[in-house]
């Protein structure tokens, strides 16, 4: 095609914001696995970061009734429905010791959208956000997105995937404008005690950075670990932290969307004046259905969670016997993120190109059909995350795969 002017038509551009982003790992391994069973293959799909559960259904009642009632149009104000707000500040003080305001509150898209809004409220051009890794794949994405730059510390298993505050110490800088929390941890499973977290905030308490504290999985916690939220730790650190949730893990509502942050107010009322010229507010009907799940009976969660627990003692038992294999035991969320480097040799031999975790990952899904997420995009090449949620009876069979696929 030829322009007014003659000549060839040039390609526009994309922005380089948007030309910079990676491809979620976590939703391309999910679309491949849907991809290849769609097509007849019998594939074990470890990659889905969502319970397997359906909704409770006293939610799915609520929503329906939302639906009859009417409440179709947009919600105002578009940070979040009232009630909503009321009813998860009542649910932060009940469940985590965090006394907020409504005003303190905004109801977002789910939690990666609180959390993009946040990036982009928090950094200028320039400024450092520090982030352990493992970490989850969408938050270099859009630190980077947000002007700023990722100083990663790493942790590996040797560590138990946790930070020390030494290294945090070593790390912040003057430029040092966010330290970004995730406890219980996408991908590995990691909960971070109470006197753990306390150790950290001494680094950063008082101090000109904020805290960025996601707490999605936050219900979802094993073996009696004594843990808390990071803004419970003291008045001062309250004012520094953003806190994150939503409804996605607790209570199987990942396809609702709804999510929410909280903190000191006009840092949610900037989010707020950014999700007005964006999104506008979350879908109306989840917010009613939210309400229900966060104010409603918890036996569902119970359930849940006695079930998670079951088949995360399993797997792990399971991948920790495996030659080559070593497996810190998760004590949170449902994930396992087993160091599988011991086999990278055996499996793909010794000249592989490109990250080694993401050519195994892709040499298990071909010849045995099982389905893990590579540890490169979370930071670690040498481990990969396999889900637990999922049934006992794909475990096994899953499992049975992966330990004939080592021993060959």
């Amino acid at each position: 095609m030829k322009n007014p002017a003659g000549g060839a038509r040039k390609r526009l551009a994309i922005s380089w914001r948007v030309a910079a982003i990676r491809p979620s790992s976590t939703l391309a391994t999910s679309a491949k696995a849907k991809e290849m069973k769609a097509a007849g293959v019998d594939v074990v799909s470890f990659g889905a970061g969502q319970p397997d559960f359906r909704t409770p259904d006293h939610i799915c009642e609520a929503g329906i009734a939302a639906i009859r009632a009417g409440h179709h149009g947009y919600v105002v104000p578009s940070s979040g429905l009232p009630a909503l707000k009321e009813a998860v500040a009542d649910y932060l003080g009940r469940t985590c010791g965090l006394r907020y305001k409504p005003a303190e509150i905004i109801i977002t898209c789910g939690g990666k959208h609180a959390l993009f809004g946040a990036f982009l409220a928090a950094l200028e051009p320039g400024d450092e956000a520090v982030l352990p890794a493992p970490y989850w794949v969408s938050y270099p994405e859009q630190i980077r997105f947000a002007g700023g730059e990722p100083v990663v510390i790493e942790a590996g298993s040797d560590a138990g995937f946790k930070i020390t505050p030494e290294q945090l110490a070593d790390a912040v800088t003057d430029r040092t404008r966010l330290f970004v929390m995730n406890s219980p941890s996408n991908p590995t499973g990691v909960v971070y005690t109470r006197k753990e977290l306390a150790a950290l905030a001494e680094v950063v308490a008082g101090r000109n950075i904020r805290v960025f504290s996601d707490e999605i999985y936050n219900e979802l916690v094993y073996d009696g670990v004594d843990t808390c939220s990071l803004a419970a730790l003291g008045p001062e650190l309250m004012e520094q932290t953003i806190t994150f949730g939503g409804a996605s893990k607790t209570w199987a509502m990942t396809g609702w969307r709804i999510g929410w942050a909280a903190g000191p107010a006009d840092f949610i009322a900037a989010l707020g004046r950014l999700q007005d010229q964006s999104t506008s507010n979350p879908t109306s009907i989840s917010q009613y259905a939210a309400v229900a799940a966060v104010s409603g009976p918890r036996e569902p969660f119970a359930k849940m969670l006695a079930e998670f627990d079951r088949r995360r003692v399993a797997m792990v038992a399971r991948l920790a016997a495996m030659p080559g294999v070593r497996c810190v035991r998760p004590q949170g969320a449902f994930y396992a993120f087993p160091d599988v480097s011991g086999t990278y040799e055996k499996v793909l031999g010794r000249k592989v190109e490109g990250p080694r975790s993401i050519a195994f990952a892709n040499k298990l899904l071909e010849e045995v059909h099982v389905a893990v997420v590579p540890g490169e995009p979370f930071g670690d090449d040498r481990c990969v995350r396999l889900s637990f949620a999922t049934s006992m009876a794909e475990i096994e069979k899953g499992l049975d795969r992966i330990a004939k696929f080592l021993d060959r």
